[in-house]
């Protein structure tokens, strides 16, 4: 349009409204809230701009009440997946072509649009669709969302600008190119924040995306779609397309002009897209860029000085906020046996408060787990636990799926610090903890440290600050995201950059430049404005070389 140099400056956070009551706030989301509680809406696949209906349908339903329907989806078959790829490809080169400026204006109108218009409409969906409260709707589904776009804007303008050297009589750049070929992004369903992050943050850079979206968060995510769509984002940038994984994800795995799959979700689920890949490399124009975050058996580590009021709150946020289904939720606790009997008096304490149901009803601290298969696979956990000589369960431990998928604020004392509650994943509001003696901290640590395959968050409690440092350096690995006398949640865009290592994804940091750079293709280009006309170098001209020495 014009050729001024843009710079996005770095932005501050989005501010989190309270809901408290008698704000305008509030009173819209309730609104909201009773509005799409009302209607069911018929969710298509959406593939280079054109709502597409299979017939092939299932229902959305609210995680409280699962005999309440919110919507009906349609599923992706074999012919829209390759539809999907398709319009990617087309859409590649007008928007590859297209200045980055404008792409960044797009993504800013979305910003803006989830920040202001939409707002109780985001929060509703993912409270309705997902089970969240309206805090934990709040802090993400809008404003990690928005500041997800609003940073990467930031950040897409450092990376372009950085340009390499260029001595006289030449001049060197660096032109920061998309994939070839477009971005698979599998998306979950915990968290609506990361679902439009893992399909903008590729957009951002000029690249094509076919997004599969996670089935328990199809309500808030066909929202986003609309919402990009009446940004004006172009046809087929974006693709989305709901359905069955394997059916999905079997044919784009297995297409040449795959250039990139941006994951959140299970370790199991990585590893088979990881060996699909590996298997098929022969196959593929490039190297495919593979950048997933997936699990993690998160820990919260105290030391004999610390101060046991913020421990108690600490673990109880940590491990039932959303009923344990973060990827950073405190799952495994670490206490020494001089503290443990005020923390757990704390904890109980904290615990009887806790309220729990209907995500409409803002008191409650606890709402529904986000299906049965999950209902399942945590009560499993408890059931174990209740059944075993080297566990006690010592608050919490029923759940109730007649209605919704609930179950109550779990906590594990494990006489093993092996026991398998200490070790596995559970994703889910049930917190386990071992009890050391005062003189074994550092053992400890290295027992933290070596029991879980993870490395994604963890945290110290501690106002002795050699013990601070000592943990910090033994649990270097254990933790992308390491924390001091806090929780291991609530990482913040621009803030704390989000990932780990180890089986808990390729630690590529998302809500900094980090991950950015993952999804560009840079080529370096040098223009000489004086070339050279004789081959020799400039010692060649002396008379002996013309002599036949």
């Amino acid at each position: 349009m014009n050729n001024a140099q843009f710079y996005y400056a770095r932005p501050a956070n989005e501010p989190v409204k309270p809901y408290t009551k008698d704000t305008s706030e509030r009173r819209e989301l309730e609104a909201e809230l009773q509005r799409q509680s009302d209607m069911q809406v018929d969710i298509p696949l959406i593939i280079g701009g054109k709502e597409i209906r299979t017939g092939n349908t299932d229902k959305v339903v609210m995680p409280h009440n699962h005999q309440h329907v919110l919507a009906t989806y349609h599923k992706a078959t074999e012919k829209e997946v390759k539809m999907a790829i398709d319009a990617a490809m087309k859409a590649h080169k007008e928007w590859t072509e297209m200045s980055w400026v404008e792409r960044v204006s797009i993504t800013l109108k979305v910003s803006e649009l989830i920040a202001t218009k939409y707002r109780a409409l985001m929060n509703a969906s993912t409270m309705l669709g997902q089970g969240k409260n309206a805090y934990q709707a709040e802090i993400e589904a809008v404003c990690e969302t928005v500041d997800f776009i609003r940073f990467n804007a930031h950040y897409v303008s450092d990376i372009y600008n950085d340009q390499p050297h260029s001595e006289r009589g030449n001049l060197n750049r660096v032109e920061y190119r998309p994939l070839e070929g477009f971005v698979f992004a599998i998306t979950p369903f915990n968290f609506t924040a990361i679902a439009s992050n893992l399909a903008l943050a590729p957009a951002v850079l000029g690249n094509t995306v076919v997004w599969k979206p996670a089935t328990t968060a199809l309500l808030s995510n066909y929202y986003l779609m609309q919402i990009y769509q009446e940004a004006g984002l172009p046809d087929g940038v974006i693709n989305f397309l709901p359905g069955q994984g394997r059916v999905i994800g079997d044919i784009i795995l297995q297409d040449e002009n795959l250039g990139g799959i941006h994951f959140t979700g299970s370790d199991t689920t990585f590893d088979n897209i990881w060996e699909t890949v590996g298997k098929s490399l022969g196959k593929y124009r490039s190297y495919p860029r593979v950048v997933g975050e997936t699990g993690g058996k998160d820990f919260v580590f105290v030391h004999p000085s610390a101060n046991t009021d913020e421990v108690a709150t600490a673990l109880v946020r940590g491990a039932f906020e959303y009923q344990g289904q973060k990827c950073s939720a405190a799952s495994r606790a670490y206490i020494p046996k001089s503290l443990w009997s005020e923390i757990r008096k704390k904890m109980g304490n904290n615990i009887d408060m806790i309220r729990k149901g209907d995500v409409r009803n803002f008191c409650n601290f606890v709402n529904a787990v986000i299906d049965e298969k999950a209902w399942d696979k945590i009560m499993g956990y408890i059931d174990t636990a209740k059944n075993s000589a080297d566990a006690e369960v010592i608050f919490g431990g029923e759940g109730d799926k007649s209605k919704g998928y609930f179950i109550d604020p779990t906590v594990i004392l494990a006489k093993d610090p092996h026991f398998v509650t200490m070790e596995e994943e559970i994703f889910g509001p049930v917190l386990s903890v071992y009890v050391y003696e005062d003189e074994d901290f550092e053992k400890t640590l290295h027992l933290c440290n070596e029991t879980s395959p993870y490395g994604l968050t963890g945290s110290i409690f501690s106002k002795d600050r050699y013990a601070t440092v000592k943990a910090c350096r033994i649990l270097r690995y254990s933790a992308g995201n390491f924390y001091i006398n806090d929780k291991p949640t609530g990482s913040v865009v621009g803030q704390q950059p989000f990932g780990g290592s180890r089986r808990s994804g390729t630690n590529d940091k998302a809500g900094s430049y980090l991950n950015l750079l993952r999804w560009t293709n840079p080529r370096s280009v040098k223009e000489t404005f004086n070339p050279p006309t004789d081959f020799r170098y400039p010692f060649m001209h002396e008379e002996k070389c013309y002599q036949g020495e």
